[in-house]
């Protein structure tokens, strides 16, 4: 596993941050399909989702349903992405801002990017990329049959929180064995 630990300016867009930025031109080189269920405006996305309808995602939709409509179709990414809002008041921002309405469960994190994850897992092929930001380094996890290959600690200074990006690979698709066909990856 490596782990760096590099300084930027802080940046809403965290795909914007150059250290970022250059691991996510690097890691996704090779990938066709880049599922990104919170992009906002983020280019390296090549499906994406925002609820703000004035970002250039190609989608509108709360996370879980776009995620279930992907599952539907049977899309099968290379790379998925995971950076949401990071605090309850971010989460209560961004439904402000599109007009909806904020409830207490809304910012309980915790169980909606646990589902997320879970779909982002079965949507990830066997090998693929999955990258989380935010202020943890717990990413997908070993539960989930990912392992970490990165951890870039992004510093910004003063008070401010670190970004954590956080890279691991599917290792197996045993958690989901059948849903798309797909042969189990047995351990070399």
């Amino acid at each position: 596993m490596i782990i760096r630990r590099t300084w930027a300016m802080p940046n809403a867009e965290t795909f914007l941050i150059p250290p970022i930025s250059e691991m996510l031109a690097w890691r996704l080189r090779e990938c066709a399909v880049v599922i990104d269920p919170f992009a906002r405006n983020n280019r390296f996305g090549t499906i994406t989702n925002d609820l703000n309808p004035e970002t250039s995602a190609t989608h509108h939709l709360d996370a879980i349903e776009f995620l279930d409509r992907l599952i539907a179709e049977k899309v099968r990414a290379d790379a998925v992405l995971f950076d949401p809002p990071y605090s309850p008041r971010q989460i209560s921002e961004i439904y402000q801002n599109v007009g909806r309405g904020v409830t207490m469960k809304d910012t309980q994190m915790g169980p909606m990017y646990h589902a997320v994850r879970d779909l982002l897992a079965r949507l990830l092929k066997v090998n693929g990329i999955a990258v989380s930001c935010g202020w943890n380094s717990a990413g997908f996890g070993s539960g989930r049959l990912f392992d970490i290959e990165e951890i870039l600690l992004v510093a910004h200074g003063g008070m401010h929180n670190d970004t954590i990006v956080t890279v691991e690979r599917k290792m197996q698709d045993d958690l989901f064995a059948g849903v798309f066909g797909e042969p189990e990856l047995t351990p070399a």
